[in-house]
């Protein structure tokens, strides 16, 4: 008997040691791709181009850049700074701020020397979860699959002078005995000039447009509450960041209000309300928006896509693009929003890409965008 608790020891680190090696290092939420080794230097040679891209977006995840740069075929024409950059994003861009948190992939296209694989990656964002698709290709290099990684260049900006005559709005704040309430400033007139309320597969949808028709800037947000027969709220939302919230005088912004899970059936009547606050503001940066067009992206779904162009001289850390989708009859049918997740440089132009729900794409005539943008440093 002395000898069996001994064995038994023995047996059971062994186990345990196996775990650590087979089972730790697979990453939650893969679907379809073996993910590779939880100990470094103990995991298996990439065999297959599944567990090369396993094992690469593994430690892509685990943010250990040696290994996944030591995954990268000899024909990848990237240096090590630029590909970690390219993943890990800079000038205090939404990439800066994200964590790759889960990924599932499918293969396109494989033989026995080259083989293309579609990555969909899941990031967690102070904004909220975002996914990023991507079509990679591995090649056999000897006994092992490797990474094809394209070149990564980074924007550059060259030294300039860049005028700007761009309004601005200052707000000066008096004395203990002279604040706003005494010279009787009014808030910025602001008003609804649209609402249309969906069902979605989600759940209830209220959108329109919002105008700010005062000569001052205004930070606004629409409310709704969707109120039953018996005149009882059901529930009550606010449009959240589905809103450009600095509006400029004139300026008009779509809004979409979300209710998870509830469906309009009985929703009796929409109560709508907005509010406005008298802020400081700056028609600079300027942002252009290029390029606009419809097309399928490389999952088949309708998308708008388009260009965004920094047309001032300051960096642009997370721009946030707004776009209303019209019916031949002018109504907001639909409103999507995404956020671009590379900086916008001075004079410098980054893709970006909105979905459009399946059903609506047919009915889309017309749509416009509009750009959020989120500064470091700034208000």
């Amino acid at each position: 008997m002395k000898f069996v608790l001994p064995i038994i020891l023995v047996a059971a680190t062994l186990v345990l040691m196996a775990l650590a090696i087979f089972g730790v290092g697979q990453s939650a939420g893969t679907v379809g791709i073996a993910t590779g080794s939880a100990v470094p230097g103990l995991g298996s040679k990439a065999d297959t181009s599944e567990q090369a891209l396993g094992s690469f977006l593994t430690d892509i995840r685990r943010r250990n850049w040696d290994r996944a740069y030591s995954a990268l075929s000899k024909t990848s024409s990237v240096d090590e700074p630029s590909f970690i950059q390219e993943w890990t994003g800079s000038n205090g861009s939404l990439r800066t701020f994200s964590t790759l948190e889960t990924y599932e992939a499918r293969p396109l296209h494989a033989t026995s020397d080259d083989a293309q694989m579609r990555v969909r990656m899941r990031w967690t964002t102070p904004v909220g979860p975002v996914e990023d698709v991507r079509d990679l290709n591995l090649k056999h290099e000897g006994d092992v699959w490797k990474v094809v990684w394209p070149k990564f260049t980074a924007p550059t900006v060259p030294a300039q002078v860049i005028p700007v005559n761009y309004l601005r709005w200052d707000l000066v704040n008096g004395g203990a005995d002279d604040g706003w309430g005494s010279r009787n400033v009014d808030a910025p007139r602001v008003r609804i000039i649209s609402m249309n309320a969906v069902d979605s597969s989600e759940g209830a949808v209220v959108m329109g447009e919002v105008v700010n028709e005062d000569t001052i800037p205004a930070f606004v947000n629409v409310n709704a509450t969707l109120v039953d027969g018996a005149g009882k709220a059901i529930d009550d939302e606010s449009s959240f960041d589905k809103i450009a919230h600095v509006l400029l005088p004139k300026q008009v912004s779509a809004y979409r209000i979300d209710f998870p899970n509830i469906g309009l059936k009985n929703v009796k009547n929409v109560r709508m309300d907005v509010k406005a606050t008298l802020v400081p503001a700056s028609a600079d940066p300027v942002i252009g928006v290029m390029d606009q067009k419809v097309d399928p992206d490389a999952q088949g779904k309708s998308v708008l896509r388009g260009q965004l162009l920094n047309e001032s001289g300051q960096t642009v850390n997370i721009p946030h693009v707004i776009a209303s989708f019209y019916d031949n009859n002018g109504r907001v049918i639909w409103v999507s929003d995404g956020y671009v997740d590379r900086a916008l440089l001075p004079q410098t132009s980054e893709p970006f890409a909105v979905e459009i729900p399946k059903t609506l794409a047919s009915k889309v005539q017309n749509f416009h965008v509009v750009v959020n943008q989120y500064s470091l440093g700034k208000s």
